[in-house]
């Protein structure tokens, strides 16, 4: 077997070389998946946390990989050793119940099942080994290429619909709430991604075969940028739990920006930046975004320029004969479009439009 499997893959290596370049970059599109595939299963497998789901994740990652590595060998060199294409379809029978266990464990409801997960995995394991012991892939093509192949896509489907039951309520709240979470996010595109993998494999005799590995490829590099979003946000809370600014501090730092702000008015400098007003202030820029942001719930451009606006608003009122253009200069705008821009916006009202209706009153 090992022996056959080494022959195969220098064949295999050989066919490579003679193929035009730009099949061989469809090759290596399509085998990245698998192989990226793979790491990120051991990925999610060695976590010091052995979060349930990421194991019925890292498991079906392999799955697919294995599914998807059996279809880039068959579809560059249909003539592939057998138990390679036995291998990859009884793969392809597990990858349904694995996203329907994520997708429970995911939402905390593994727990609820009567039927214990381990047993379910357990009986779906053995009745595929079993099928392949007793009607191996070499000996029964037919049976395999027909009856089975289209039984085991169809008990995928089957699971895509469970696992779309079982996750329709958090559907129907994140609709109602118009928010979505990063595990929201997470849990949907590990549900859209495989239910993509198994219409790309649907629908092969009508597109392409190696379509289901290409498209595994590109969903695999989007949810390995969504974790990567993910563990950054999450290294930046980790950076900042412990430089939480106390309501005592944040208090006298408001209290000083505001005083700051009045009696010297920086922000009348068209060229006034953070680190600047940081300084001032005696406190790193880090801190006074973090001040803004988390205090204020604003970031330093609208601080400034809910300023500008007062200052402005000022002026208008004040019978002042100043052109609108002089106004914005005063106030700090480096350009009379910007200050039109963001006085709307702050208002609903133009300057000259604000301007006579407070005279009116």
């Amino acid at each position: 077997m090992i022996i056959a499997l080494s022959e195969y893959g220098i064949r295999f290596i050989n066919l490579i070389y003679m193929l035009p370049i730009s099949t061989q970059l469809i090759l290596i599109l399509s085998a990245l998946g698998s192989i990226n595939g793979f790491i990120v299963a051991l990925y999610l497998w060695v976590q010091p946390s052995k979060n349930l789901s990421n194991r019925f994740l890292a498991a079906m990652l392999i799955m697919i990989s294995i599914r998807t590595l059996k279809s880039v060998l068959y579809h560059f060199n249909p003539d592939i050793i057998i138990i390679i294409l036995q291998i990859g379809l009884s793969a392809c029978f597990l990858i349904g119940p694995l996203l329907y266990f994520f997708c429970l464990s995911h939402l905390k409801l593994i727990t609820h099942q009567k039927v214990r997960w381990s047993y379910h995995l357990i009986a779906l394991v053995s009745v595929i080994t079993i099928i392949g012991i007793i009607f191996p892939y070499q000996q029964h093509l037919e049976l395999w290429r027909n009856l089975l192949y289209t039984l085991i896509n169809y008990v995928w489907l089957m699971y895509i619909v469970l696992s779309f039951i079982v996750i329709s309520p958090k559907i129907k709240s994140i609709t109602k709430q118009a928010k979505l979470t990063q595990d929201d996010i997470w849990l949907l595109s590990v549900f859209i991604g495989n239910a993509i993998i198994w219409l790309a494999y649907f629908t092969s005799s009508y597109t392409s075969y190696i379509a289901g590995a290409l498209s595994f490829s590109f969903i695999l590099f989007i949810a390995c940028l969504l974790v990567l979003f993910k563990f950054k946000d999450k290294v930046i809370k980790i950076k900042y739990a412990d430089k939480e600014i106390t309501t005592e501090e944040a208090d006298l730092l408001i209290d000083r920006l505001h005083l700051l702000m009045k009696n010297e008015e920086l922000y009348k400098n068209s060229l006034i930046s953070m680190p600047q007003v940081a300084k001032r202030l005696g406190i790193s820029t880090p801190k006074f975004s973090q001040l803004l942001n988390d205090n204020l719930n604003k970031s330093f451009s609208l601080y400034i320029n809910e300023l500008r606006i007062e200052a402005a608003k000022s002026i208008l009122v004040s019978n002042s004969n100043q052109t609108i253009e002089t106004i914005a200069e005063l106030c700090g705008f480096n350009s009379q479009s910007t200050f039109y821009s963001v006085f709307k916006k702050q208002t609903k009202l133009t300057p000259a439009k604000y301007k006579e209706q407070t005279l009116n009153l």
